[in-house]
């Protein structure tokens, strides 16, 4: 088995230029295949309220979800670094109920850190969940939980002011104790500054290629939503068809009698079935309480 990666791991990586790897998985299956195929990080993205429960947005998922989600992973996978997301306010709120939520999807969902949104005016709150042994990763850019904020999902950074923003809030949550760093829907020159400018890991998904490792959510690389493709999407297969022609075929097998056959039938030697007898009337009356009997 290869070596089990971790937060030390990733820093090691930017220090030697090699990229990190990280997809995004929602269940032990998923995470199976991803830790086999070399997955650096996986990511149990609260992205799931989209692609898993059909959500609008990812703003109803709880912190119940990703631990139900987060548990389901970890059981899947043995190598990978295990990044739980922290959910739409489960961290706002205070810093007690971000390091208690944090905490949970430590103990309860097996995760090794915890990933937020949100620069400068979380600081405090990355910070007391990094001293509470708990390693954050952080989220800028484009984050999904201000969708409403930003009017949609757009591009960020691509005047000089927001620019100037995000990486002070790059600076600050690696000052604040951030050991990596996601970068969503942001320029490629800004996030290349942003990853010549910190020490820790940049993670991107849509910043272009100068980050330090990238992040695709699993259904998008498998092209499993032919109907999702931004600009930062690849499709590295096409399993939407294939598992759409496969379940076609079973159901087609199905209807005209030819699955199952004999050779998915399980067989016994030749016995012979009695039918059983009926009980005499009254055993009958005597063990419902209906007859003169007394009731059992």
């Amino acid at each position: 088995m290869m070596e089990k990666v971790t937060i030390h791991s990733l820093k090691r990586l930017k220090q030697i230029g090699q990229k990190i790897c990280m997809v995004t998985a929602y269940d032990a299956s998923f995470a199976r295949i991803f830790d086999d195929a070399g997955a650096d990080v996986l990511l149990v993205g609260d992205s799931l309220g989209m692609v898993v429960q059909g959500q609008p947005s990812t703003l109803p998922v709880t912190i119940e979800q990703m631990i139900y989600h987060c548990s389901a992973v970890a059981r899947g996978s043995s190598r990978a670094h295990l990044v739980g997301d922290m959910p739409f306010m489960s961290y706002q709120a205070s810093a007690d109920e971000a390091v208690k939520n944090a905490g949970r999807l430590v103990a309860e969902g097996n995760m090794e850190a915890v990933k937020l949104e949100g620069g400068e005016e979380f600081a405090d709150v990355i910070h007391r969940i990094v001293r509470a042994s708990i390693p954050v990763m952080g989220h800028l850019g484009l984050t999904p939980q201000s969708v409403h904020k930003m009017g949609g999902y757009r591009v960020q950074g691509r005047d000089e002011e927001t620019a100037r923003r995000i990486l002070a809030d790059a600076i600050a949550v690696e000052q604040a104790g951030c050991y990596a760093l996601v970068l969503e829907g942001v320029p490629l020159e800004l996030a290349q500054e942003v990853t010549e400018r910190l020490s820790i890991p940049t993670i991107g998904i849509g910043a272009g290629l100068h980050c330090d490792g990238q992040v695709l959510v699993c259904y998008d690389l498998l092209g499993m939503n032919p109907d999702f493709k931004p600009k930062f999407v690849k499709h590295y297969a096409n399993l939407y068809s294939g598992i759409r022609e496969a379940s076609g075929a079973f159901f087609a097998e199905i209807r005209r009698g030819a699955f199952p056959d004999e050779q998915h039938s399980f067989k016994s030697k030749p016995i012979r079935l009695v039918a059983s007898q009926p009980a005499p009337q009254r055993d009958q009356e005597e063990r419902t309480g209906t007859g003169d009997g007394a009731p059992i």
